[in-house]
């Protein structure tokens, strides 16, 4: 499997430094380049100081560059998941990255991906990011996959994830789900599915009070234009595990990114800040 790096300048007395590691994984007919420009990781990374690991699906497996996640071998964690892992590890062998703070994310079938390589390596994944996923583990075929987009899961969605959610040796995934309630290729009934798997698995309580939205106008002058958004967080005690967004307006497309590249929208917020700004609270503290 291809895949690119990125490594933030630092200063002499830094470079040995552990530092964290955040995986994205692009989504169909993006390439890693263009998923890295598009979404101004690349900025971020040198500002904050993390190195970004860019997995490529090779056009010889899929035309469309699509990843794999709707097979059942793929969820359960075969195919290019191993492809994945194997890349962080090799990355992890010859860059001074920190093990506890490895994080994922993606957008549509990347983010579909990069689910499933978090819950399959929970102690590898401190936490993973989600753009436009979705439902996870309830179809396995590609008609499934494309009914599942559009309409989300008509089977348990507890029944994906059940064997994470009554394990005692997973530890808890804590995850940013990001939607735009305008997008016609995912549609946004996946956004508040995945937050109903996400809370199963890091044993939240359905049955718990539901928390009051935070909620953002929209902002049309200025420097930084953005849509109008919701955040839902699910918390247990002081930690917040599941962080969902609801983006009014906002298409298929990567939120606060270059519009000059495909599947990327200007008008923020800015879905990579918030991401990394999510990853920063949590570490893997019993990583090997």
């Amino acid at each position: 499997m291809d895949y690119w790096m990125f490594v933030p300048t630092r200063a002499l007395a830094d470079r040995h430094k552990p530092m964290p590691l955040v995986v994205m994984l692009h989504g169909c007919t993006q390439t890693a380049a263009e998923f890295a420009q598009g979404t101004r990781m690349n900025a971020l990374a040198q500002r904050k100081g993390f190195a970004v690991l860019y997995p490529q699906q090779l056009a010889s497996v899929d035309n469309n560059r699509c990843w794999h996640w709707h097979l059942r071998a793929t969820q359960q964690g075969g195919g290019e998941v191993r492809w994945v892992v194997g890349a962080i590890h090799k990355v992890m062998r010859t860059l001074p990255i920190d093990a506890s703070r490895v994080y994922i994310a993606g957008l549509s079938a990347g983010a579909a991906l990069a689910q499933i390589v978090a819950l399959r390596h929970p102690q590898l994944i401190a936490a993973v990011g989600l753009h436009s996923a979705p439902v996870f583990g309830t179809v396995d075929s590609r008609m499934g996959a494309f009914s599942a987009m559009q309409h989300g899961s008509s089977h348990s969605l507890a029944h994906a994830v059940h064997d994470m959610a009554l394990s005692p040796e997973f530890p808890r995934m804590p995850a940013i789900l990001l939607q735009g309630d305008a997008d016609k290729v995912v549609r946004s009934v996946n956004l508040m599915q995945l937050a109903q798997q996400f809370r199963l698995v890091n044993h939240i309580d359905d049955a718990a009070q539901e928390p009051v939205p935070h909620e953002f106008a929209e902002r049309l002058t200025g420097r930084s234009p953005r849509h109008a958004y919701q955040v839902l967080d699910y918390s247990l005690g002081r930690s917040t595990l599941v962080r969902v967004c609801r983006i009014k307006g906002l298409d298929h497309a990567w939120s606060g990114g270059d519009a000059q590249f495909r599947f990327n929208a200007a008008p923020g917020p800015d879905a990579s800040l918030m991401m990394w700004n999510f990853f920063q609270m949590h570490r893997r503290v019993d990583s090997k």
